[in-house]
């Protein structure tokens, strides 16, 4: 797969399809620059590289290296932070523990959320809040991941400022939804080889605000449909990131921004794919504001995708509720007494 980069401008993929390549370090320079290209390229497809973003590669390399060192292990050691024990939703879902509109996905990965105490008599969204399960081996895992939401965070709050500012509204306007326990989730993700490769992760959007996604390089199956039907590839980036809005910002602004479908393709037998998406997303019981665009733009918004499958709702708790719900029935029977219909997944 070929793959041209010029910072600034775009990046252009084997079939001809472009993505915007924007370098966060030019806000310091070229703030209204980089604060159209953000807008513009959300506005378009709602994917882009991020580059500039003060993430060191040891670091990307590092985290990558201990999500291959836990899935060597046996399946035994795995299952010791089994998901099926974690009422949030937390640890380790075995290869086709997730859904996806129903269908299983062939993966398997590590959920990681915010550390924070059980709430007692939580109900709704609120029984999302808890402790993560974390993994004896490798060594330093727990500390590279919360270092890395906490990397993570930052960038994505530095996005979501310059988004506001490019958007007629004030720099700090999304701020308040994040500062008290925003709900932030990685996954630590791997898709195994198999002969059958339409479904490592299925069609859908992202659920939340704002998606960092790192990949291995030489990784293939990412897919964006740019336009209805039509499909390109998204290859990792040398040190970029590749960085997706979720429907909250398409809410926020009445669908001048827009979360675009997704999928992943599972890799063919004999070879394997990681990747770690990191959800910045607000408080569970925050709303996203709305924001009042500029004429010039509130004339090319395109308005909400209404779809009755996937109602959205204003509080994001409620979102990521009916998201894990139905991604992981097998853990909301068991520990919530609900059997959801439909499923919902994020990549």
């Amino acid at each position: 797969m070929s793959l041209t980069q010029m910072a600034g401008a775009a990046v252009r993929v084997d079939n001809g399809a472009m993505l915007a390549v924007l370098d966060l370090a030019d806000s310091e320079a070229e703030p209204a620059r980089l604060r159209a290209q953000l807008r513009e390229a959300a506005h378009d497809s709602g994917f882009f590289y991020l580059v500039g973003h003060g993430v060191p590669r040891h670091r990307m390399d590092g985290v990558l290296a201990l999500a291959r060192e836990f899935f060597a292990l046996p399946l035994d050691a795995k299952n010791e932070i089994s998901q099926l024990n974690s009422p949030q939703f937390r640890g380790y879902s075995r290869i086709g523990g997730e859904l996806t509109n129903g269908k299983v996905d062939w993966r398997e990965q590590i959920d990681i959320g915010p550390e924070r105490p059980v709430i007692d008599g939580a109900d709704g969204y609120w029984r999302l809040q808890g402790p993560n399960l974390w993994p004896s081996t490798p060594a330093g895992f727990r500390t590279a991941f919360e270092e890395w939401a906490a990397t993570l965070s930052d960038v994505g709050i530095r996005l979501l400022r310059h988004w506001a500012v490019s958007l007629g509204a004030a720099k700090d306007t999304f701020d308040a939804a994040f500062a008290d326990r925003p709900a932030t989730l990685i996954k630590v993700v791997r898709y195994p080889g198999t002969s059958d490769t339409s479904q490592g992760v299925g069609v859908h959007k992202d659920s939340g605000v704002l998606t960092l996604l790192l990949l291995e390089q030489g990784s293939e199956g990412l897919q964006v449909e740019v336009d209805a039907g039509k499909w390109i590839d998204v290859p990792p980036l040398p040190d970029g990131l590749i960085v997706n809005i979720g429907e909250l910002l398409e809410v926020a602004t009445g669908g001048y921004l827009r979360a675009t479908r997704h999928r992943v393709l599972a890799p063919p037998s004999g070879t394997d794919r990681v990747s770690i998406p990191f959800f910045l997303n607000p408080a569970l019981d925050a709303t996203v504001p709305i924001i009042s665009l500029p004429a010039e733009l509130a004339a090319l918004s395109r308005g909400v995708e209404a779809d009755p499958d996937n109602p959205i709702f204003n509080t994001y708790g409620e979102n990521a509720w009916k998201s894990r719900t139905r991604a992981h029935p097998d853990v909301a029977e068991l520990h919530h007494g609900i059997t959801p219909k439909g499923a919902a997944s994020a990549t």
